[in-house]
C-alpha cells in the first residue's frame, strides 16, 4: 500500500474500529469467550439493543465475529487481531497518559486510532495536528501501533469496503 492509500485507507478504517459498540463487542469476546446467542444484552448492558444490533451486524459484515453452534458469538482470526490491536493502542495511550490522563478503554482506542489518523494525513499533504503535548518519546513510541493498524489493514482489507447489501 502505498502512504496516501494507506492514509485514506486508514480514516475508513478508523471510523469503523472506533465504534463504541464494536469495541466493547470484540473485547468482551476476546476477554471472556463467546456469547451465547441469547446473552449479548445481559453480556452488553450499557449498550442499547439498537446499537448492541448495529454493533453485532458491523463486526458480522467485517468477519471480525462468528456464531459457533453450542458456545455462540465468537471472534473469527480477525477479530482476535483486532482485539490484540486495541490492547496494543490502549497500552501506548496508558502509558503516555492519551488522550487525557484518566479516562475509560473505549477512549484511549478512539483517541489513539484518530491520532494514527493524523500522522497518516503527512502523508497526503494535510497539515499535522499532532498535540504538541506528545512527548517525543510518545511520538517515537507511536510508530508501533501504527505498523501494528498497517499491518492489520492489509491482512484484512475487508475492514475498509462497505459492507454490500443482502
Amino acid at each position: 500500500m502505498t502512504p496516501t492509500f494507506l492514509a485514506g485507507v486508514q480514516q475508513r478504517a478508523r471510523e469503523a474500529l472506533s465504534s463504541p459498540g464494536l469495541i466493547r463487542l470484540i473485547t468482551e469476546i476476546d476477554d471472556n469467550g463467546p456469547i451465547p446467542q441469547r446473552a449479548l444484552a445481559r453480556t452488553l448492558p450499557d449498550l442499547a439493543t439498537p446499537h448492541l444490533r448495529q454493533s453485532t451486524d458491523l463486526a458480522r459484515a467485517l468477519n471480525l465475529v462468528r456464531h459457533r453452534p453450542g458456545s455462540g458469538l465468537d471472534l473469527t482470526t480477525a477479530g482476535v487481531e483486532l482485539a490484540d490491536l486495541y490492547d496494543a493502542l490502549a497500552r501506548w495511550a496508558r502509558r503516555h497518559s492519551y488522550p487525557t490522563p484518566v479516562c475509560d478503554f473505549t477512549r484511549r482506542i478512539q483517541g489513539t486510532l484518530a491520532l494514527l489518523d493524523e500522522v497518516l494525513a503527512v502523508t497526503e499533504g494535510r497539515e499535522l495536528r499532532i498535540p504538541t503535548v506528545l512527548s517525543a518519546q510518545a511520538r517515537a513510541d507511536l510508530a508501533g501501533p501504527r505498523d501494528l493498524l498497517e499491518q492489520w489493514l492489509r491482512a484484512h482489507p475487508q475492514t475498509v469496503q462497505p459492507p454490500t447489501a443482502a
